[in-house]
């Protein structure tokens, strides 16, 4: 039995990955999360109260995280700002909890020997040309967009750097695109499906036709846990599903899953700075440590998804009028 601390283990990624651990191994874990608006503790709701606890408290707060680093074998850091559009409008979060956060959690990985693995995006690698055959690798350059990934790529190279000037033992796993539940709503695809079911009409940026690659949450949760337990100290990993879908395909998907018609949908101006496109190379991830995904079909990813939205209004209702009059404020 390993005692495992999930910073942001009450939001979108971190909580399914909280649900896969207890449901895959005998693992101890307690979750730190700040419980901004993107943490919600009823994303830990029907998860074991022997195995699992709730720490209210910030990855800045040094010495919370001593504390916690102490008591726990393994740390894994999804705790983030993570909203494109917020990065823009206001970056200083994210430079406080993404920079300052992840010295902070360093720090005490350094101190205490406590094996470290950093959540991380495939936004740090800035985007592709459509028509560029070319996926992003473990040595892609750097080149962010955003308040948000330049904010990202600057916590990966932290960890790199206490790595190699302090021998933390660390990974870092890149991911692409997450989808399915416990999503807040003001993220793409939750953000279409809720909108569907309110009788409003999806609006996409521009033209459509940006390319997101896709994963289904639980094979970033299955990844994750893989490179964790074998992953070589000081390595880092891409994770994906050959999932490229633009983001028009991705919305006429949704609206006739939900019954509706494909061309239901309008074009907003575009946001300043819109990565093209995203694709991951996986290959070192299954090649070195034998991972594979299991929801290789998106189309019933994106079934399964919508059906967690239908029937889990409860959950997303709270958060849908905020939401919505902070895009209303920017025409989005």
């Amino acid at each position: 039995m390993r005692r495992l601390l999930v910073t942001g283990g009450a939001g979108f990624i971190g909580s399914n990955f909280v649900h896969y651990v207890l449901e895959h191994t005998d693992d101890q874990v307690t979750v730190l999360d700040k419980l901004t608006y993107a943490g919600d503790r009823r994303s830990l709701d029907g998860l074991p109260r022997e195995r699992v606890r709730l720490v209210h408290g910030d990855i800045c707060d040094a010495d919370l995280v001593g504390s916690l680093f102490d008591a726990h074998d393994a740390v894994v850091h999804y705790a983030a700002e993570s909203h494109n559009d917020n990065s823009l409008s206001g970056p200083a979060p994210f430079v406080q909890t993404n920079l300052v956060g992840t010295f902070t959690l360093l720090e005490a990985a350094r101190r205490t020997g406590v094996r470290f693995h950093h959540i991380s995006t495939d936004e740090v690698y800035g985007d592709l040309e459509f028509d560029d055959p070319e996926r992003f690798t473990e040595s892609t350059p750097y080149n962010p967009s955003s308040p948000y990934s330049s904010t990202k790529a600057g916590s990966d190279l932290l960890v790199r750097a206490w790595v190699r000037s302090f021998g933390v033992q660390a990974t870092i796993s890149n991911c692409s695109n997450n989808y399915g539940p416990r999503q807040h709503v003001e993220k793409f695809i939750p953000r279409q499906i809720t909108n569907i079911i309110d009788g409003v009409r999806p609006r996409l940026y521009g033209d459509g036709l940006n390319v997101r690659d896709w994963i289904h949450a639980d094979d970033h949760s299955s990844a994750v846990l893989r490179i964790l337990d074998a992953g070589r100290i000081g390595e880092t990993y891409l994770i994906g599903a050959d999932g490229e879908k633009t983001n028009r395909q991705v919305v006429e998907m949704i609206l006739v899953g939900m019954g509706r018609d494909a061309d239901a949908y309008d074009l907003v101006t575009d946001r300043p700075g819109h990565d093209k496109r995203y694709a991951i190379d996986w290959s070192k991830l299954r090649d070195e440590l034998g991972w594979q995904p299991q929801f290789a079909d998106f189309a019933s990813g994106i079934g399964a998804t919508i059906d967690w939205y239908v029937a889990n209004e409860q959950w997303w209702r709270p958060q849908k009028a905020e939401t919505e009059r902070k895009y209303a404020e920017v025409g989005q």
